[in-house]
């Protein structure tokens, strides 16, 4: 086939000739993507990150595809002290699994994930190896096994080390690509890096991937890029509110469809029906397929009208922008909470809904513990005598911030319990004493 060109502003260019691939992202599975946003509601802070999964799909594919074209050079055997040898024929794997690997997202994704009990990796594995799906028949006809070995990479089984590596690390296709995307996209400058060079540095090793040392501070620059994002993106405090929001308003839904609790709902009118199977507990691959952030968006709408107030009353707060203010929590404070928490129930504020811990956090870079629930590949370096040495022993930089936590724990409550100069509303001394127990944007 004739190369097809997708015009893209991180990449400029993104390039497929493999008909296997154009194949791919021609099916149902892979256009849904478009209809997915990569950041969820973080759209409503950086106006601009309305890039959906779709693009970055597109870009860890074509991060992947730039890496094996790297690779090849090492096909044989190198006289390079420590370097391995790349297998070319692990090509199509890499680069079917870096286009693939977030297939399973549902809408809003991880608030999705956290309310109804999905795994997007899980959901994934479950398209690719289903024979229902458009994906899996793509698949099959290349190659009976590709299938399996899609998802054996996506579940980090794959036999062959270096595939996973560069497809789930700490440094991998898809890490670079959200990175430079959501940095992109959010208006952000923090995300940035040198990806061409971090590509030039990759080595192929027995058990994975290694950089060379002449360009440790390219890796050091990735490392810092990425502990910005997490810093001043991805756990922004007004996101984390609208989240919050979206949280409870599809708890109350699903308790009200549910008759977990009482109002005066009437529930035929309810939701729409693609949303019935997923609040009865019970919905098939198809249906679950079937989902993307319009479905939600769509009865977000119907519910600003419902009959139930707080259902109504938080449907207006998500789709009018009116996020749930928050406080840090130190330890010291947490010891508060209870008390502020009546104080907003004498407000008259549901605390069941209008109120949550949230806590947010990550390492910049950790060691590999292989016994922890969620173990973390660490980097190598390759040295000139073919030696490997872990990352952090030969950057101060990356030393500072290995094992370290960043992130906080923060209270959520209703923007009204800051209100001040109102003296004709009832609620003004609750407000007054709710305000007594913030400084400095914590609780004390």
């Amino acid at each position: 086939m004739r190369e097809k060109v997708f015009r893209d502003p991180v990449h400029n260019f993104i390039r497929i000739d493999d008909p296997l691939i154009l194949r791919l992202v021609d099916t149902r599975e892979f256009q849904r993507l478009r209809r997915i946003k990569q950041l969820g509601v973080a759209n409503t802070v950086f106006h601009t990150a309305e890039h959906s999964r779709f693009s970055h799909s597109l870009g860890v594919y074509e991060i992947a595809r730039q890496i094996a074209n790297h690779m090849e050079q090492f096909s044989q055997p190198s006289e390079e002290s420590g370097v391995g040898a790349w297998d070319s024929s692990e090509r199509q794997v890499l680069l079917t699994a870096a286009l693939l690997h977030d297939l399973g997202h549902g809408p809003y994704s991880h608030t999705f994930e956290h309310i109804f009990k999905t795994n997007h990796e899980k959901y994934t594995q479950d398209i690719i190896l289903s024979p229902e799906a458009e994906v899996h028949q793509v698949l099959v006809a290349a190659d009976p096994e590709l299938p399996n070995k899609v998802a054996q990479v996506i579940a980090k089984t794959y036999p062959n080390k270096q595939v996973v590596a560069l497809i789930s690390s700490q440094i991998d296709a898809d890490r670079m690509d959200y990175l430079l995307r959501d940095a992109y996209y959010s208006g952000a400058t923090y995300g940035t890096f040198d990806l061409a060079r971090i590509i030039h540095l990759m080595r192929p090793v027995e058990d994975g991937i290694a950089f060379e040392q002449k360009g440790m501070t390219t890796v050091e620059d990735y490392i810092v890029s990425r502990y910005q994002m997490y810093e001043q993106v991805y756990f922004h405090p007004v996101s984390r509110g609208i989240e919050v929001l979206l949280t409870h308003l599809l708890e109350r839904a699903t308790q009200l469809y549910r008759g977990e609790v009482s109002s005066q709902f009437a529930v035929p009118n309810f939701i729409t029906p693609d949303l019935i199977p997923l609040f009865e507990g019970q919905f098939t691959l198809s249906q679950y397929l079937d989902l993307d952030d319009a479905s939600i968006l769509e009865n977000i709408n119907l519910w600003r009208h419902a009959h139930d107030q707080v259902l109504s009353d938080l449907a207006k707060r998500f789709l009018d922008r009116q996020p749930l203010k928050s406080l840090e929590i130190t330890e010291t404070s947490r010891p508060h909470l209870p008390a502020i928490r009546q104080i907003i129930e004498a407000a008259g504020f549901d605390a069941r809904y209008y109120t949550a811990e949230n806590d947010s956090f990550d390492t910049a870079y950790d060691l590999y513990h292989p016994n922890s629930k969620n173990a973390k590949t660490q980097i190598e370096i390759l040295q000139p005598d073919g030696h490997l040495v872990e990352l952090s022993t030969q950057s101060r930089l990356v030393q500072a911030l290995r094992g370290k936590t960043y992130g906080n724990a923060r209270y959520f409550f209703p923007r009204e319990m800051l209100k001040t100069q109102t003296p004709d509303d009832l609620m003004a001394p609750v407000y007054q004493e709710f305000q007594q127990h913030i400084k400095n944007g914590q609780i004390v």
